[in-house]
């Protein structure tokens, strides 16, 4: 089978376990530009001309290299429509929605932009300014900040991927701006183990979750005035929608789980999960394809044996060093991943990294963080929570050490990794899979 790797692939064999490949129905792809001109044509509300003024400053929130969203065709309609309504290039200034990720460099930003980078800047969340507050769930008010750039203009827009994500259910929408251009307190609040909690925060739900409510919220006190959004399944491009950002997120959330839906019913003794390019470039992304399948709507590793197995993290390690031996209780995790920037270089994932690094165990992480974390290391937590049932293999990587520095497995290839004779599923882009409860839309091969 051919896993994703980087921008190619590997090859994997698994001849003594017995395989299921999972496949979503994938979707008819779309040409980006096209899906884009077709959204601003036809918005959520009034067209982009009609909501802004011809003497207007206007920032627009894209996305960063951790997102394969086609920022530079979107822009490029975004100045069709806002040349129409008198608005000038000098009138307009482009920010990297980073959050706490790292600076994207000057080829990165010419490869994202094209002929629109040399009026993008990067986000630095320390110089974000309080624009307001907004609710959260208990009726507490939390500080929105804000870059000065976006702050200060008279438009905001923002470009966005509508994927799958684990606390928001599905990213894009105002969070590019909320959380990309915004400030830590949005992000501590959001991300901290309290809402985390919360019923209704989960991957692939939107209506009911009380993160995205907050997300959404924090549009509205920005003053986020359009979104021009695309998502995608494993066959590239599914669609593009435009105008109001909740109904963006609306209306591609939707799109997107009737392409990447796969149902279940059995439980099987090891994941093989895909990334591939942008996520697997380090560590910290490379995760969201383990804790994406254990943490979703069903858990495929989730028998009855096994939870009633060891749940401590210790145990043998031959599969690593590449003896096959017979499965374990433990489920097991399994990531191709390329890892060229290791952990990661931005303030988030130096935290992910620093906390699962200085862990005496997952139970003892996750029973730490509980009690609260900074922003950036909520995906040591998640990962934590995953770690203190199932073991995560990280394969085919450059940094093996990063890996076994932060209580996962480092091993050679994803045959190493996995027992002789296993139940084994494999889900080839584990971040544009959706795996559910056995109900209609099965989609399997044998």
């Amino acid at each position: 089978m051919e896993l994703p790797y980087g921008d190619t692939t590997i090859e994997a064999s698994l001849p003594d376990c017995n395989v299921t490949v999972a496949e979503p129905p994938g979707g008819d792809p779309v040409e980006p530009r096209e899906a884009a001109e077709r959204a601003m044509a036809d918005p959520h509300g009034p067209p982009l001309a009609e909501r802004v003024s011809a003497d207007d400053e206007v920032a627009i929130a894209v996305t960063d290299v951790t997102r394969a969203t086609p920022d530079d065709v979107l822009v490029d309609a975004l100045f069709s429509d806002l040349r129409a309504a008198g608005i000038d290039r000098e009138q307009v200034s482009i920010v990297v929605g980073l959050g706490l990720h790292r600076p994207m460099t000057d080829e990165e930003l010419r490869t994202a932009l094209g002929e629109y980078a040399d009026i993008a800047h990067n986000h630095d969340a320390d110089a974000a300014r309080e624009v307001g507050t907004v609710e959260g769930p208990d009726g507490e008010s939390v500080p929105v900040e804000l870059n000065p750039i976006v702050a200060d203009a008279d438009a905001v827009i923002s470009t966005g991927m509508v994927e799958p994500h684990q606390y928001a259910g599905f990213s894009g929408g105002a969070k590019t701006v909320a959380i990309g251009a915004g400030g830590e307190s949005l992000v501590r609040y959001t991300h901290g183990p309290a809402m985390l909690a919360r019923e209704g925060v989960r991957l692939g739900r939107v209506e009911g979750n009380p993160f995205r409510a907050m997300l959404d919220e924090a549009g509205d006190r920005i003053g986020l005035d359009f979104c021009l959004n695309v998502t995608h399944g494993p066959a590239g491009f599914l669609g593009a929608s435009a105008g109001d950002h909740r109904d963006v997120v609306r209306d591609l959330s939707e799109l997107c789980k009737r392409n990447i839906s796969v149902s279940l019913s059995n439980t099987y003794d090891a994941v093989v999960a895909g990334v591939g390019a942008p996520k697997d470039a380090n560590l910290y992304q490379a995760t969201r394809a383990a804790t994406y399948v254990a943490l979703g709507d069903y858990d495929p590793l989730a028998s009855p044996a096994r939870r009633a197995g060891d749940a401590s993290g210790e145990g043998d390690d031959s599969a690593a060093s590449g003896a096959r031996s017979e499965p374990r209780d433990r489920g097991r995790l399994v990531v191709p991943a390329r890892l060229q920037e290791g952990a990661g270089e931005g303030t988030g994932e130096r935290r992910f990294y620093d906390r699962l690094r200085g862990a005496e165990s997952a139970e003892a992480l996750y029973d730490e963080m509980r009690r609260g974390y900074e922003p950036g290391a909520q995906r040591a937590f998640v990962v934590a929570r995953v770690l203190r049932n199932y073991d995560i293999y990280v394969t085919n990587s450059e940094h093996p050490g990063v890996v076994e520095d932060c209580l996962m497995h480092a091993s050679g290839s994803v045959e190493d990794a996995i027992p002789k004779g296993s139940d084994v599923l494999v889900v080839p882009d584990a971040l544009d899979t959706l795996v559910v409860s056995d109900g209609p839309g099965n989609g399997f091969a044998r």
